[in-house]
């Protein structure tokens, strides 16, 4: 396993070497064919490592996969694609490729076959889902790459040919050489840094992903299903297969996205962390309209960081407010911000004693009309058990200071809501802020203890934040600090009195020195 230093380095190598690749190439744009060649590199020594640990364990520890026919490899095809869930021929692995990339004059053709190829390995199959579709972003014939197809090849023969000299380890049954996934999530972290808010849109920053698993899986050792509705890249969901998942393999991740090009980096970044194709089910389908794993829940931990003030159908839609997700508030979340839509739409997959942590923008924890009477529901009903303010510029695009609510459906007996004040706990990073490893731990103390700390942390009642307009918000209820320094009367009045002193005395110098002018 790389040390941190070794893994700065490889990132700022990659990071180089994507950037030099791309040329004129956006950025945004040219992710697809870094990020695709990663995936079909990883996949290609992916099966190549089972099938040799297999010719191992049957007395041939020197097979070599990427040497034999094609003929002969489909004798395994159909044990690979239950298996694996997908299937390559010998002369489609990426480094039988890349050996004749910059000579191959119909490279993009043969790359479009392959990837054709690999998905419909699963036609059929349990795994057809988990494989269709997932190279479609990686588009061989795109004019941003070249005017001409001989410059589009050379491009893309470089890119293939970098990436085959990153050192990137080997994958299979080793769970602490992580290089893969790792660089993977470093590469779209820079390039959402580099896009922006439309970055931000399908990247959550690790150490808030990881904050969020941590506070989802709380004293819950029984954890088998964990679900967010707006999964992006995944990265939420795969903290939980850092942590959770670790103890237990059999941990199945389930999630909904609405954007293809997030959906496909959602599906290949959980292949690249080596979550087996039966252990997640990523679906794309707008969450709030068409759910999509309604009989899959209820899910024991929910993490998510749907979309902020997100515009909806809401009452447009008749339908809607018969929904049993949100028929039980009464009312629709405003059909300009559906964030409590989310909201009531999460509570409603969590199970009795699982947690949801959940971003929020801050706006839903004060605003009236609709979003108070969620909010009541949601209180009246002992579902909020804590809201966290998180400190501001945390995340790609947007600058504001963040919150997350914690729901929970088992009941507490003191009926209240714990408010946590984190606005402080950070570092500078470069133009971000960033949660360290003890600004977490500071967090999941406070939480854990529930408790009042001066100027951190606030228990109240139910009752008393219904009566205060069923307001959420931590700044209404955490104490802030006076950082001021303390004012000594007595000093202030005696320098006043000098101060006066002084204008006197200076006051008849001005007045003398006038008087000998006129004289």
């Amino acid at each position: 396993m790389p040390t941190m230093q070794e893994r700065a380095e490889l990132h700022k190598t990659i990071w180089k070497i994507a950037n030099d690749l791309r040329g004129s190439v956006d950025g945004w744009e040219f992710k697809a064919y870094v990020l695709g060649s990663i995936f079909y590199r990883f996949i290609s020594e992916n099966i190549c490592d089972y099938i040799h640990q297999l010719m191992a364990e049957a007395g041939q520890p020197d097979f070599n996969y990427a040497e034999i026919s094609d003929e002969m490899a489909e004798r395994i095809r159909r044990k690979m694609v239950e298996e694996k869930g997908y299937f390559i021929l010998p002369s489609q692995l990426f480094e039988n490729v890349v050996k004749t990339a910059e000579s191959d004059e119909n490279l993009n053709e043969h790359l479009t076959a392959i990837f054709r190829s690999i998905e419909a390995s699963a036609v059929g199959t349990p795994s057809e889902d988990d494989l269709r579709g997932l190279f479609s972003d990686f588009s061989v014939d795109s004019q941003a790459l070249g005017s001409t197809v001989i410059k589009r090849n050379q491009l893309l023969a470089k890119v293939l040919r970098t990436v085959a000299t990153m050192n990137l380890g080997s994958r299979y049954n080793d769970t602490d050489n992580d290089t893969f996934g790792d660089t993977y999530e470093f590469l779209m972290q820079m390039y959402a840094s580099e896009a922006g808010k439309s970055g931000g849109e399908f990247f959550t920053p690790q150490q808030v992903s990881e904050l969020l698993a941590r506070l989802a899986s709380w004293r819950n050792p029984n954890i088998q299903k964990v679900y967010d509705p707006a999964c992006g890249s995944g990265s939420l969901l795969l903290k939980f297969a850092k942590t959770v998942g670790r103890e237990n393999p059999n941990l199945k991740y389930f999630g909904q996205e609405v954007n293809p090009t997030t959906y496909n980096l959602c599906r290949i970044n959980m292949f690249l962390h080596n979550v087996n194709f039966d252990n997640f089910d990523i679906r794309l389908e707008d969450t709030l309209l068409k759910p999509q794993h309604m009989q899959d829940a209820p899910f024991d931990a929910i993490v998510s960081n749907p979309p902020y003030s997100l515009k909806w159908e809401g009452k447009d839609n008749s339908i809607l407010i018969n929904d049993p997700r949100y028929a039980p508030a009464g009312v629709l979340a405003p059909k300009s911000a559906a964030d409590l839509a989310f909201t009531m739409h999460m509570l409603w997959h969590l199970s009795e004693q699982g947690t949801a942590a959940i971003v929020e923008f801050p706006g839903v924890l004060y605003r009236g009309g609709d979003e108070r009477k969620i909010r009541q529901y949601l209180i009246k009903n002992n579902f909020v058990d804590c809201v966290i303010q998180l400190p501001q510029n945390l995340f790609y695009g947007v600058s504001i200071a963040t919150c997350i609510i914690v729901l929970k459906k088992s009941a507490r007996a003191d009926a209240s809501v714990l408010f946590i004040d984190a606005s402080k706990l950070f570092q500078k990073d470069g133009n971000k802020n960033v949660l360290l490893p003890e600004h977490q731990d500071k967090i999941m103390q406070l939480f854990a203890d529930r408790r009042d700390v001066d100027y951190l942390a606030k228990l109240v009642t139910c009752d008393a934040i219904l009566e205060n307009d069923a307001n959420l918000s931590v700044s209404s209820y955490v104490e802030q600090e006076d950082t001021r320094e303390a004012i000594d009367i007595k000093e202030v009045n005696a320098k006043l009195e000098g101060l006066i002193a002084e204008g006197y005395e200076l006051n008849k110098k001005i007045e003398a020195i006038i008087q000998e002018m006129e004289g």
